[in-house]
C-alpha cells in the first residue's frame, strides 16, 4: 500500500469528550507510524493547548495550529514554517461588539501568549486557554493590542453557535474565516480569509511533494469542512456536525469515545 499522509482533528476526533488521549489510540497511532504512514496534528487549538498530544503520541511531524494559522515543528526552527497573521483591528471591533456577540469572554491568540477579556472570569474555563488560572496579566487592553494575532476566540452565550458564525461572518463583510469548535461549549474561533486547515494541508503537501490523493483527514466540526473536502478521503466522525457531514467521504464506524479514529487506522493499515 502507498503510504499516506493522515490529518487528525482533536476536540471530538481524536480526543475523547474528556479531552484525553486512550491508551489504544496512542498504540494504533504509533504503529501507523511504524507501518511509515504520516500522522499529522490539525486543530483549532493554539499550541500550548495541542503539546501534551503532540508529544503523548511521539510526534516529530509539522503541526497545523489555529486552524491553519500557524504550520510548524514543535520545539524546532524549520525554513518551512508559516505564520499568517489577522489585522489587529479586526480584534478591536471584536472588543467593540462583544454584547451583541453576547460573549462571555474574547481573547487574542499568538503564538505563545494570549490577551483575554475579564468580565465574567468565573465563568471562563482556565483550561479552555490552556492554563491553570486566568491572571490579571493577561487581561486584554487596547494599548496591548500592538501586535496581529494568530486567531480570535470567542465564547458565546448565544444559543445557535452556527447562526452567530454566520451573522458575524455577513457582520464582517466575510473577510474573515468564523468557525465553530468541536465539543459542548459554543467556541468560536476566527482566522484571516482564506486560512483554513485545507491549506495548511496543501502547504504541508508541497513540502513532502505529495498530492492531495495521499491524504486522509479525520474531523468532526464546521471548521474541518474544508480539510475534508481537500483530502483524497476524508472521514467525519460518527458524532459529527450536521455541518460537515455532507462534504465527509466517509463516516467513523464508532464516536470519538469509542476510539473511533484509531479503529478506523487499525482496520485500513494493520
Amino acid at each position: 500500500m502507498k503510504k499516506k499522509i493522515i490529518a487528525l482533528d482533536l476536540d471530538g476526533t481524536l480526543l475523547n469528550s474528556n479531552s484525553q488521549l486512550s491508551d489504544y489510540t496512542i498504540h494504533v497511532i504509533q504503529e501507523v507510524k511504524k507501518a511509515g504512514h504520516t500522522v499529522l496534528i490539525a486543530t483549532g487549538r493554539p499550541y500550548r493547548m495541542a503539546k501534551t498530544f503532540y508529544h503523548q503520541l511521539k510526534l516529530d511531524t509539522p503541526m497545523i495550529n489555529f486552524n491553519g494559522s500557524l504550520t510548524h515543528i514543535p520545539n524546532k526552527k524549520w525554513g518551512f514554517e508559516q505564520e499568517i497573521l489577522i489585522d489587529k483591528q479586526y480584534l478591536i471591533d471584536f472588543l467593540d461588539h462583544k454584547k451583541s456577540f453576547e460573549a462571555i469572554f474574547i481573547a487574542g491568540e499568538y503564538k505563545n501568549k494570549f490577551f483575554i477579556t475579564q468580565d465574567n472570569i468565573d465563568e471562563i474555563y482556565p483550561s479552555l486557554m490552556g492554563v491553570d488560572k486566568i491572571t490579571p496579566d493577561t487581561l486584554i487592553r487596547r494599548e496591548r493590542i500592538t501586535s496581529d494575532p494568530h486567531s480570535i476566540l470567542m465564547h458565546t452565550r448565544a444559543e445557535d453557535r452556527y447562526a452567530l458564525a454566520d451573522e458575524m461572518n455577513k457582520h464582517f463583510k466575510y473577510e474573515l474565516e468564523i468557525n465553530t469548535w468541536g465539543g459542548p461549549l459554543h467556541i468560536l474561533e476566527t482566522c484571516a480569509k482564506g486560512v483554513s486547515k485545507a491549506t495548511a494541508l496543501s502547504y504541508l503537501l508541497d513540502h513532502y511533494k505529495a498530492s492531495p490523493e495521499d491524504l486522509i483527514a479525520f474531523g468532526d466540526e464546521h471548521n474541518d469542512v474544508e480539510m475534508l473536502e481537500f483530502a483524497g478521503v476524508g472521514y467525519a466522525m460518527k458524532n459529527a456536525s450536521d455541518r460537515l457531514i455532507p462534504y465527509a467521504d466517509r463516516m467513523t464506524q464508532f464516536n470519538n469515545d469509542e476510539d473511533g479514529v484509531a479503529r478506523e487506522l487499525e482496520a485500513l493499515f494493520l
